[in-house]
């Protein structure tokens, strides 16, 4: 393999599709930086009638800019290395936490039973962000805040098919089948 694409890659593996959760995700911090340069405005504001001059107060909204960078990047370092990635033989979900904590869920492929996605409300809607489902063998993966879940869903069914993974809880058998069949027994 010429180029790996994250640290843990396999020699034989190859990266197929790579998602992040929506940017809504850091709102948080959006608000807080912006309410540090809010502060440095007032406070250049609140110099400037007690005599100080338009430099000062320059300098304090550059301050208030610095702080409101300095508030805000915590939330874009989660964002930004919170990342998943599909290759041809897993799923790996790297979720960062701050600076100094970083949390790793490695599955294989096979493990998964099935993949849904649910948008709830309004604001979903209209952002276009959403929930998705991943039942397992070992459990559920619920996955939070993901931008276009309709669309990430489709692309993790459609690998999960070209690997030969039937992400589907009745097997090879149409659905429709099973559940005549059950009738029938019943």
């Amino acid at each position: 393999m010429a180029h790996k694409y994250f640290a843990d890659q396999f020699d034989d593996e190859e990266v197929l599709f790579v998602f992040r959760k929506h940017p809504v995700v850091m709102r948080k911090g959006l608000i807080v930086g912006l309410l540090a340069l809010l502060l440095g405005a007032l406070v250049g504001l609140g110099w400037t009638m007690h005599g100080a001059t338009l430099g000062q107060f320059y300098v304090s909204i550059l301050a208030g800019f610095v702080l409101g960078l300095i508030a805000f990047l915590p939330f874009w370092i989660s964002w930004h290395f919170s990342v998943f990635i599909v290759t041809d033989q897993r799923l790996i979900q790297t979720t960062q936490k701050g600076l100094f904590h970083r949390s790793i869920v490695d599955m294989g492929l096979a493990q998964i039973q099935m993949v849904n996605y649910q948008i709830d409300g309004l604001m979903q809607t209209m952002l276009g962000s959403g929930t998705i489902m991943m039942q397992t063998f070992v459990g559920d993966l619920i996955i939070h805040n993901v931008h276009h879940p309709a669309a990430i869903q489709k692309r993790l069914l459609e690998i999960l098919r070209e690997r030969g993974v039937n992400a589907n809880p009745y097997g090879n058998k149409d659905p429709r089948e099973t559940i005549q069949e059950e009738a029938e027994e019943a």
